[in-house]
């Protein structure tokens, strides 16, 4: 694996990356790079939508050259994230892979952004300006990313006592979306037997098609009733690890 500084043809490899809407993972992978070392060279260079191979290079050559004792401006993007011993560039790396994870489910990369950033938020809640300062994205980008969760029921709006409009993540959407692909399943299933009848109850097709429709049937029906069984946990506080202090401070 290769060492030392980023070269100049690697950033344009970087910049064609997020052009392609690739995660820092497969960026990485392709460079033959630590993730962190992407996710570092792009967060400290103006964001995925903002990174210019071009223009990161010139920066690092200049913070390389310059000699300065001036303490460095806080970053926005952890504005919310106290000083408590986290990995910055591991919280950067996470968040990336849960973006990209969100992507895989359907969700288009903003508002992938805004769930992710929400559901890593220690106070659990943002304003549309502080998601566009952490994200390093322009307001209308988060007002249209917001939009689509508020109408897909992902997250809540509420007021702080500024008047404020803040978002924060629905726990329900955990629940409503074990009940959605139950749902979607038994639909599957429901359409799976109308083609047993067109087909034929004996024959090779239909046969096929009966096999899938009992396996999805049987499938919602275990879907539906371990969400309702799990659904307690999404507002229930973790047990303690062994060993960990309670409230009280008792062992």
């Amino acid at each position: 694996m290769p060492g030392g500084r980023l070269t100049q043809q690697e950033r344009q490899q970087i910049a064609l990356g997020l052009a392609d809407d690739l995660a820092y993972a497969e960026i990485a992978r392709r460079l033959d790079r630590p993730t962190s070392t992407v996710t570092r060279e792009v967060l400290r260079n103006g964001g995925p939508a903002g990174y210019r191979a071009d223009l990161a290079h010139r920066a690092t050559e200049h913070r390389a050259h310059r000699r300065s004792g001036a303490a460095p401006a806080r970053d926005p993007r952890r504005a919310d994230r106290p000083d408590d011993g986290r990995d910055p560039a591991a919280v950067d790396a996470f968040e990336e892979t849960i973006t990209t994870v969100f992507m895989h489910s359907g969700l288009s990369r903003m508002p992938a952004r805004v769930l992710a950033a929400l559901l890593l938020t220690d106070s659990g809640t943002l304003t549309a300006t502080e998601l566009a300062d952490r994200l390093r994205v322009s307001p209308a980008s988060i007002s249209k990313a917001v939009a689509f969760l508020d109408e897909q029921s992902m997250i809540r709006r509420e007021r702080d006592e500024r008047r404020r409009e803040r978002y924060q993540v629905d726990e329900e959407i955990w629940y409503q979306s074990a009940v959605a692909s139950a749902h979607s399943n038994a639909e599957v299933a429901a359409t799976a037997r109308q083609g047993v009848a067109v087909l034929g109850t004996g024959t090779p097709a239909g046969e096929r098609l009966e096999n899938v429709a009992r396996f999805l049937d049987h499938l919602s029906e275990m879907l539906l009733r371990a969400a309702e069984q799990a659904r307690e946990l999404l507002s229930a506080r973790p047990a303690p690890e062994p060993g960990e202090e309670s409230e009280s401070g008792e062992r």
